[in-house]
């Protein structure tokens, strides 16, 4: 087995990141990692890192706003003088487990961009772009998917909507004009930034060497979570009442799956943007591997990301 050496999660305060970390955490000496919790600052993250602590990890907070870009770079500096100093063990995964979907398409970033789009794919390939030098082979990057990206018969009939590609400097350009919050608008908007993420997954593969291996996790739906705190409050009731549905996916079932993904040998194979639902490897849909589409999101986002560092 692999030293566990250190993770970096984002997202590690709530509901998947939270079980995750605790899982990792609860692991026995010799297989427990040191944590670098990447989240907003406050109670929550203290609250988390000091659950951890008691179970044994080394743990450090690095507070950071995901919706600007200014606080991910950051966040990765503090990440590399961390390494450099010697205060926790070498870099062997990354874990974007961070995500939202915004009730408002209008609703820009700090940066400018689209809020949905903005969290789950540019504040990651942000934290991903600037820490591809400091990992220690074997290493992993674990990006967070979801199926929403194509529509099969139960997304249809709860209404979910699939992705509607476009140009990625246009999915990151906030919505005009009159929308209703938590319209399907809302919903495109996710399944695009996870589209995007399956893109950047592969394209990354092709760009990040031989020892690092990028695949993406698929938790499962599990309605009621946070991630939905911005939608209309009945939207929000029905996913509670869907969430204790026996089977469906919980933040407690799926955290250790997560925390798996990042750790255990039975995953270390996993390239090229693998795709995990749960416990089983899965293809992902003919629409989600595009070669062309690959190579204009990573131009795309090299674009957003430098126009977003330079107006600072």
């Amino acid at each position: 087995m692999t030293e566990p050496g250190t993770v970096l999660l984002t997202g590690p305060t709530r509901n998947l990141g939270r079980h995750a970390v605790l899982a990792m955490a609860g692991r026995p000496d010799g297989q427990r990692p040191d944590l670098l919790l990447v989240g907003r600052a406050g109670r929550d993250l203290t609250a988390v890192a000091d659950e951890a602590r008691a179970l044994g990890a080394r743990v450090h907070e690095i507070g950071c706003d995901l919706a600007s870009l200014a606080d991910v770079r950051t966040a990765a500096v503090t990440v590399q003088g961390l390494l450099a100093a010697g205060a926790v063990r070498p870099l062997r995964a990354l874990v974007a487990n961070a995500g939202i979907m915004s009730a408002d398409t209008r609703r820009a970033s700090s940066d400018g961009y689209e809020m949905t789009f903005a969290v789950n794919h540019l504040a990651h390939a942000q934290l991903v772009g600037d820490l591809l030098g400091s990992f220690t082979a074997p290493a992993r990057v674990v990006l967070l998917g979801s199926n929403t990206y194509h529509a099969n018969f139960w997304r249809k009939l709860l209404g979910v909507p699939e992705a509607e590609w476009a140009d990625p400097v246009e999915l990151a350009r906030p919505a005009t004009g009159d929308q209703s919050p938590g319209t399907a608008t809302s919903g495109v908007a996710y399944s695009n930034a996870k589209l995007a993420i399956l893109y950047y997954a592969h394209e990354l593969q092709r760009r990040a060497g031989a020892g690092i291996s990028v695949s993406v996790f698929e938790p499962g739906w599990m309605p009621g979570t946070a991630l939905g705190r911005d939608a209309p409050k009945a939207f929000q009731s029905i996913g509670r009442a869907l969430g204790r549905i026996p089977g469906v996916s919980t933040p407690e079932r799926s955290g250790p799956l997560l925390a798996a993904m990042a750790l255990d040998d039975k995953w270390a194979h996993l390239r090229d943007g693998a795709f995990v639902l749960k416990t089983k490897l899965t293809e992902v849909q003919p629409i989600a591997h595009d070669p062309e589409r690959e190579r204009r999101l990573w131009e795309a986002t090299a674009e957003l990301l430098e126009r977003a560092a330079a107006s600072h």
